[in-house]
């Protein structure tokens, strides 16, 4: 039990004045970035990155706790009030949560997604504590082999589950892993893609890449159709934020349900709490049809909140656990953490623990005040965090420009990073316009030196035997489950095209028929 004494000493270390101020600070800007229809967690991370570089690293990681929770907290409030999710992985408590705020109980819907929240991270922050010290002893078990499949795992599992079409996953992957590619190559010293610009022989920053992609490329595209939107914003009388006794006990095991399907995902590169969410909404579905609940779908059900939010939540609060002990993002959010590492000098997996334990278990514990923090601030201030709905869109992203620009610019004060940071903001732009999804770019220029470095060590060792990529059963086992996963997400897709396919033809017959019918008459 050795866990508990080190979080212990984590606490001792997070409960002072200072820190607590900052992760306060995070948790407020998380939540007030994450309310905002479009930006989202994910956003809030990225757009905040530059900031804290002023910090030392300890004061700055606390502060990202706050922010990383926080964004998940407020996702769900546009959801909920407007039926615009701040992110994806808060669509599926949407659904209930808005039809919960037409019939007037939008303040129980914000109620249950902030407590679902903080069971959900709780429990998941739990189960990292004591699951550390394994997922550690595996860590320092692999070789090089294995981890570079485990970079190609996040890589193609990642595109094929979290784009419609698996071609755009892969598409983007590409993107990404050409980013990655700008720069010095270190072994051989051969200049890639830098257009003799020595400002870019160190490559294309992590933070100016996230900061274009993320904050940049949602400015384009709002700026892009902002006058063909509706401009009336409408926000809903939420009411009292608050759940009664007989609400506690209809949402409480849907919180334990989502809970147990959010677990497992924080540390299956699956793009985030996408996958979760929608299995444990599909699941509080069935059980409501089953006990014949008439609320479900029509006035809003606690349940179909409940569950989705806790399983958002706790999918966060072990990805937290993946990213630290393995070194593996697990989704977009994650992948710009451990961003935020590599500009520290940090490189989390077993060697972080050793190196610089009071970090790692200050940050761990700070997970936990910002937990508390965020449900005081969401329980007690929902009405304040609505009130930024109310934001004109041409100030809100005037003010999201200036902050990217600055941040990037004051970072290494060059103009070739704001120019980059422009271009890659453009390709955000035609990235969104032609759906293709982001997390697969962030995943790749964050794991693509990791997977190229350890691809090399393992052709090295094996004097260039590619057998040695499946030389043990880790990788064995690992290449399986993708190709499973890769081939029932194409046999999805395909179904997906299949039936959309065939419902076009039965509305072309339909008005076939009819305008048959309509002529027959005359």
């Amino acid at each position: 039990m050795d866990q508990i004494t080190l979080l212990l000493e984590g606490f001792s270390g997070a409960l002072t004045p200072i820190n607590l101020l900052w992760v306060l600070v995070g948790a407020v800007l998380g939540t007030a970035v994450g309310v905002l229809p479009g930006l989202g967690s994910s956003m809030a991370v990225a757009l905040l990155l530059p900031v804290t570089f002023s910090l030392d690293p300890t004061a700055a990681f606390i502060m990202f706790a706050g922010i990383y929770f926080g964004g998940l907290f407020g996702d769900s409030t546009a959801g909920i009030l407007l039926n615009t999710p701040g992110n994806s992985s808060a669509i599926a408590s949407s659904f209930e949560g808005n039809r919960m705020a037409k019939s007037g109980r939008a303040g129980k819907a914000l109620a249950t997604a902030a407590l679902g929240a903080f069971f959900g991270g709780t429990l998941a922050t739990l189960v990292t504590v004591f699951a550390m010290p394994l997922l550690v002893s595996m860590a320092t078990m692999f070789g090089p082999a294995e981890y570079f499949a485990l970079a190609a795992f996040a890589f193609l599992a990642v595109s094929s589950v979290v784009s419609e079409s698996i071609v755009r996953g892969l598409l983007s992957l590409a993107v990404g892993l050409a980013l990655m590619l700008v720069g010095i190559d270190g072994p051989s010293g051969t200049e890639r893609f830098t257009f003799g610009l020595p400002q870019l022989f160190d490559g294309l920053s992590i933070v100016v890449i996230t900061v274009g992609l993320l904050a940049l490329g949602e400015v384009f595209s709002v700026a892009s159709r902002i006058h063909r939107e509706d401009k009336s914003v409408q926000i809903i009388r939420q009411g009292r934020a608050w759940l009664n006794l007989s609400d506690l006990r209809r949402a409480a095991p849907a919180w334990l349900r989502g809970t147990a399907f959010g677990l497992p995902f924080g540390i299956i590169p699956a793009g985030g709490a996408e996958v979760p969410t929608f299995l444990a909404y599909g699941t509080e579905k069935r059980l409501a049809k089953a006990r014949g609940d008439k609320n479900f779908g029509s006035i809003g059900s606690i349940r179909g909140v409940a569950a989705p939010e806790a399983a958002a939540n706790a999918t966060a609060g072990t990805a937290m656990g993946a990213l630290l002990a393995l070194g593996l993002p697990t989704s977009a959010t994650a992948a710009i953490m451990l961003a935020a590492f590599q500009q520290y000098g940090l490189q989390p997996g077993p060697l972080l623990f050793s190196r610089t334990p009071e970090l790692v278990w200050t940050l761990i514990a700070s997970l936990f005040i910002g937990l508390v923090a965020l449900l005081i601030l969401n329980m007690g201030f929902a009405s304040l965090w609505a009130k930024l709905l109310l934001v004109p869109k041409h100030y809100l992203y005037a003010g999201i420009t200036v902050l990217a620009v600055l941040g990037v610019y004051a970072m290494g004060s060059s103009v070739v990073d704001v120019w980059a940071l422009i271009a890659i903001g453009l390709i955000g732009l035609l990235m969104r316009r032609f759906r293709i999804p982001l997390a697969p770019v962030m995943i790749a220029v964050v794991l693509g030196p990791l997977a190229e470095t350890e691809l090399r060590r393992a052709l090295a060792v094996s004097a260039g035997d590619p057998a040695v990529l499946v030389s043990s059963p880790f990788t064995i086992t690992l290449y399986s489950i993708l190709v499973i996963i890769t081939v029932v997400s194409i046999v999805q897709h395909l179904r997906k095209r299949r039936s959309a396919g065939s419902n076009l033809d039965r509305s072309a017959d339909d008005t076939v028929s009819s305008d048959t019918e309509t002529s027959a008459r005359r």
